[in-house]
């Protein structure tokens, strides 16, 4: 009986839920991306596995660029582990609040909206293993909630093949 139970538990751990655009805005800001990463910004975040385990920290340098139409963005990894990595996103502008993008290893079109403070991103993405060899394909689930003085805060789910693996934290600056 045990092991029903403790199997019940997992299920109930893994299932845990996530922000919903709906949600109570708790500040009257309006994130803009094109605003926000148009120049220079720096992010700092960190890893952790299905148990909450810290895996992984990294700093990213991001050189945006908004055009009126698209927005790239220039993002440039350093991994505590001494690795780097570069990713190009080319974002577009699909509606008052609605994005689409993609950046290589993106599996077809990462699709985003904006609702006040908030913006949520999601896309599946083929990440290159920390050991060097080979990618991982990862479904994130990435929420962004605007704060005061140039900052944003970053959580995304990732998920392999409908499980989830872990969450990253990210801290965003605008400079």
């Amino acid at each position: 009986m045990r092991p029903i139970f403790a199997f019940a538990g997992l299920i109930a751990l893994l299932a845990c839920g996530t922000p919903d655009l709906d949600d109570p805005k708790l500040s009257d800001e309006k994130l803009n991306l094109e605003e926000f990463f148009d120049g220079r910004s720096v992010a700092y975040g960190q890893f952790q596995d299905v148990l909450g385990r810290v895996q992984r920290r990294f700093k990213v340098n991001i050189e945006g660029d908004w055009n009126g139409e698209t927005l790239v963005l220039d993002e440039r990894f350093s991994y505590s582990d001494g690795s780097t990595e570069r990713r190009v996103w080319t974002l577009t502008k699909t509606g008052a609040d609605s994005w689409s993008g993609t950046a290589p290893g993106v599996q077809g079109r990462a699709v985003g909206l904006e609702s006040g403070d908030t913006f949520n991103w999601k896309y599946t993405i083929d990440l290159p293993k920390a050991s060097g060899s080979g990618t991982l394909r990862v479904s994130f689930d990435d929420w962004m909630w605007l704060l005061e003085d140039g900052r944003l805060l970053n959580r995304a789910f990732m998920r392999q093949s409908g499980i989830k693996v872990g969450e990253a934290t990210i801290f965003f600056e605008k400079k």
